[in-house]
């Protein structure tokens, strides 16, 4: 019997997890749910769940702006409204959740994503993507769960809000997409237009978040090398008591904060003199005591939030914000060992307190023997209170603190099992006493002048004993006699003597370079650092991005090469500094600042309570994009203004001084202030910014590279060398990429020398030597030398290889083992995508070739292997059935035919591509493979040296190419696009 018209209601709930909660409260209210692949469906319901983003806005067709158009003409792009597309990942679950909309037996729509801002987004993009072109016309109720507890989610159904509420939410979040949208295109494509003015492609991608974190980075590395250190002496004593010797620092007791000068402190003496009297004047000489003590207590950390967990895992274990996320994630979705971790809160729902104390119960019972016994102490001792400090509704937002899940883990990698343990330290931590310590500050005086001593001592370990502190236990943090130590016993009224007491000297340091760790809390914290008091209490607790997202944030800057992850360290490169120096000379620094997400998070803030409206809101953001994007489009002076380098290599033309400016570098004359000799050149060429150190490398060498990160204009990355090159005509040096043109240099028949070089290893294929030669690891014997005049062997393998540098250590390690270690940076000519390999000899081929990881899943068996399997397994019986004994032979051939294995597919002239009459005339008449095609198309030029000798990068056509070009030059990243037009099926 079919459903009525709408009597159903759909359920979208926002992951998977959250829908099967919600049906397991539902089922003793409503009945049986079955269970289907994308679905669960009942009498009355059917519940399903996006995972995360379904789907995302993009301009209208008409208004979209392709990259190779990145010009001032068309900007700023500000279209009266946006279309929705799929993202791509997640195709598969919008078919299937826009299909339960639109089944006619449903009546009615429940919005269950996360309850906040962006889970009210996923809901309305996915409503309006399912409506199409007119609205999908369905009521639409809300809701709204901070707890997932069964009895929470019933009560949640029972007071349902309605579409009408919920609409000054629905428009805040879609301002923020849209204005995010609007800020980071506008602004990607100004910033990249003003860049790209002196030609190429300088891609410059500035966003509300990115920009502003990059800013935090390079402020601080602006500290870093502004700081100037200064020499400064502590004086450190060592004081004799009858039960035995003790250390003191001195100090000042009459010393104030000096707002001016950070540096000052209460322990500082600013020259060795006066640090020399202090020792001189107490050394030997008896001092009076006198202590204070009292007993403190420090309560455990907070549970763990995403970012203080990604916070820990670096600072503990190296981990990367997006390695941590990557790891909790597994942990969350495939092990169903811990709650969904893109949480910002780190409370829990106060109605959680039976749910903690089950899942102390578990882990009391499981199998961890470090962790087990804590957790049955806190059962025993019934630690779990109703306490605010951990159970609060009110500091729950879309989600609750991440902590472990009632199911014990089981087959974790070493990683995720470093993880789990930290949030399950933490979680028990939280339900212990406060470890209690005896606090004692002992002051020493000796002729005027006073020494202090702190002494830290564990009571009662507390929490701390999860941690494998115990009471007594030093102070992890002891240091330099001020702090930590257990000290010994000086009697009422005993007099000390201090010796040694000697002047320690020491240099003021800089600040320290942010860490992921570090950067992170800067992230999350950036709201205390806006000055408007309306706007950093709009920014609360939110900072810069959702944890959800601060992880790629990193990731992005480093991929777009705004910083470099150096061990632990993230520092910002040239290409960073540049971007603040053109944002602060156009008058853009808007972008830079957290003030502004302070500004976006106050008037959402007022947008949800209905005080302002979605279209003022975006009007403003429009007049922001037009004012950004007009500043950048009639800025008309030369240079940017900003803190530029002067350097110390020469000219290489006349000697002068090369300087620094926004756009080149130049010569400035012999002076530094002159007109100079005319010599300069970009800092960014084919959009890769050049760092100080490899301009001076440059200039003293002329020659630099390989390096990675260049663009070609149609913004494809690639890999080059770059020369210093003399132009007479202009009587000049100017800089050139090198691309090599080695076989002019193999095929010259000059005597090769390479006595001055160290061998890599044993040629594979002929067993003499492999050094490097041009752009080419060689065979000795491959290439003219004294002792073989007559080349005999043909190895040869590029340092550069599909844009990958293959560093001399691998090409040593190939040679030495068979196979390179994995490396990363391969890109496909064909697909433009980046991918992994091994190089590896093959001794049958005769040449290096890629050796790919064993993939991860085994291929799925067919029915031929099905059948091969089944016949091996039979082989040994000694009887068989009658049917099988009966087969025809017919079928025994059939089956011996499905079960042989199918032969490894060969490219044969047979299985090839039929060149055009054009394309024939080059290559010759022969069906072949697109990458013969390639290597004869290369052959053939490089035979006719029909490369641009200024810009080897363009191919000048002959009669022959002509026809195939259908122009006279083509770009060698058009090749393969203008070939496939010449290639045809047989």
């Amino acid at each position: 019997m079919k459903n009525a018209v709408g009597s159903k209601t759909l359920i979208i709930a926002e992951k998977p997890s959250v829908a099967q909660d919600i049906v397991r409260a539902l089922t003793p209210q409503v009945g049986k749910f079955e269970k289907h692949d994308e679905y669960f469906e009942s009498d009355s319901y059917v519940v399903s769940s996006a995972v995360g983003h379904l789907v995302e806005i993009q301009a209208p067709e008409e208004f979209d702006v392709k990259r190779g158009k990145w010009s001032f003409a068309n900007l700023p792009v500000i279209p009266p409204h946006f279309d929705l597309k799929p993202v791509d990942k997640t195709k598969t679950r919008l078919n299937a959740v826009v299909k339960l909309a639109k089944r006619k037996d449903v009546g009615q729509l429940i919005n269950a994503c996360d309850a906040g801002r962006e889970g009210e987004l996923i809901f309305r993009l996915i409503e309006q993507y399912a409506g199409g072109s007119k609205p999908l016309g369905k009521p639409v109720s809300r809701l709204w769960l901070q707890s997932m507890t069964p009895q929470a989610i019933r009560d949640g159904f029972e007071h349902l809000r309605t579409d009408a509420q919920m609409q000054p939410l629905a428009d805040a979040a879609r301002c923020r997409s849209e204005a995010d949208w609007l800020v980071g295109i506008n602004g990607t494509r100004a910033m990249t237009a003003f860049n790209s003015r002196d030609g190429g492609f300088f891609l410059t991608t500035v966003g509300r978040v990115q920009t502003p974190t990059l800013s935090v980075v390079v402020e601080r590395e602006e500290q870093i090398r502004a700081f100037v250190s200064r020499d400064y002496w502590e004086v450190h004593a060592s004081f004799h008591a009858q039960a035995g010797e003790y250390p003191g620092k001195w100090f000042n007791p009459a010393w104030k904060k000096d707002a001016e000068d950070a540096e000052k402190k209460a322990d500082r003496v600013w020259s060795l003199r006066e640090a020399q009297q202090i020792a001189d004047a107490v050394r030997g000489q008896p001092a009076t005591v006198t202590e204070e003590s009292k007993p403190t207590t420090q309560a455990s950390p907070l549970l763990f939030d995403l970012t203080s967990l990604q916070r820990e895992a670096n600072g503990k274990f190296g981990f990367s914000a997006k390695t941590t996320l990557s790891i909790a994630q597994s942990l969350y979705e495939r092990h169903k060992a811990l709650t969904y971790p893109r949480t910002d809160s780190r409370n829990l729902p106060e109605d959680y307190v039976p749910v903690v104390k089950q899942t102390l119960e578990m882990l009391a019972d499981s199998g961890m023997k470090h962790l087990a016994p804590f957790a049955a102490q806190a059962v025993k001792g019934n630690y779990v209170k109703p306490s605010k400090r951990v159970f609060d509704n009110a500091k729950v937002s879309d989600h609750f603190a991440i902590i472990p899940t009632l199911q014990a883990p089981h087959g974790l990698s070493e990683a995720e099992q470093k993880v789990y343990d930290l949030v399950v330290r933490r979680f028990m931590a939280v339900f212990f006493p406060s470890a209690e310590y005896q606090v004692t500050t002992r002051i020493t005086s000796a002729a005027g002048h006073s020494f202090k001593t702190e002494g830290k001592v564990l009571v009662k370990p507390g929490w701390l004993a999860i941690y494998g502190k115990e009471a007594a236990d030093e102070v992890a943090d002891a240091k330099d006699g001020d702090k930590g130590q257990n000290l010994v016993a000086v009697q009422p009224g005993e007099k000390v003597k201090g010796d040694p007491v000697d002047p320690k000297g020491l240099k003021t340091k800089p600040p320290a370079r942010y860490s992921e760790a570090t950067l992170l809390g800067a992230m999350e914290n950036a709201g205390k650092t806006v000055d408007d008091d309306e706007l950093r209490e709009a920014m609360g607790e939110k900072g810069l991005g959702t944890p959800a997202t601060r992880s790629s944030i990193i990731e992005g800057l480093i991929a777009e090469k705004y910083m470099l992850r150096e061990g632990r360290e993230l520092i910002p490169t040239a290409k960073a500094f540049q971007l603040m120096t053109l944002l602060r000379g156009l008058g853009v620094e808007e972008l830079s600042k957290a003030e502004l997400t302070g500004e976006w998070e106050y008037k959402l803030a007022q947008m949800e309570h209905g005080k302002l409206k979605r279209d003022a809101f975006m009007a403003e953001i429009a007049a922001m994009t037009e004012r950004m994007v007009k500043k950048a489009k009639e800025y008309d002076r030369d240079t940017i203004p900003g803190d530029y380098a002067t350097l110390h290599a020469p000219c290489p033309n006349c000697g002068g001084v090369v300087k620094e400016n926004y756009r080149r570098y130049a010569c400035t004359g012999k002076s530094g202030t002159e007109e100079g000799c005319g010599f300069s050149f970009t800092k960014i060429p084919a959009g890769r910014t050049f760092e100080l150190a490899e301009v001076e490398q440059f200039l003293t060498n002329k020659h630099i590279g390989p390096l990675d990160g260049f663009r070609s204009k149609a913004g494809w990355p690639f890999v080059a060398e770059m020369v210093l090159k003399f132009d007479e005509e202009a009587k000049n040096y100017k800089l050139e990429f090198d691309f090599g043109d080695d076989k002019a240099g193999e095929d010259s028949g000059e005597i090769i020398d390479f006595s001055g070089q160290e061998s890599l290893g044993t040629c594979p294929k002929c067993g003499g030597h492999v050094f490097e030669h041009g752009k080419n690891y060689v065979c000795d014997r491959s290439v003219p030398t004294h002792a073989h005049p007559t080349p005999s062997c043909d190895f040869k393998s590029g340092q550069i290889i599909l844009q990958q540098p293959i560093e001399r250590a691998q090409m040593q390690k190939l040679l030495a083992t068979g196979k390179t270690d994995m490396l990363e940076k391969f890109v496909s000519m064909r697909t433009r995508r980046a991918f992994k390999a091994m190089l590896a000899w093959d001794a049958e081929a005769g040449k290096v070739n890629f050796e790919f990881a064993p993939s991860k899943f085994p291929p799925r068996k067919t029915a031929a292997a099905k059948t091969a399997t089944a016949t091996k397994s039979g082989a040994g019986r000694a009887t068989s059935t009658r049917a099988s004994a009966t087969k025809t032979p017919a079928k025994k051939a059939a089956a011996k035919k499905a079960a042989a294995p199918k032969a490894p597919r060969k490219t044969t002239a047979a299985s090839g591509k039929l060149p055009s009459a054009a394309l024939a005339a080059v290559i010759g008449t022969e069906p072949v493979s697109r990458t013969e095609v390639m290597k004869k198309l290369w052959d053939y030029i490089k035979a006719n040296n029909l490369q641009n000798p200024q810009d080897k990068r363009t191919i000048v056509a002959d009669a022959k190419l002509r026809a195939v070009f259908g122009k006279d030059q083509a770009g060698m990243f058009e090749l393969a696009g203008i070939v496939g037009q010449h290639l045809a099926d047989q």
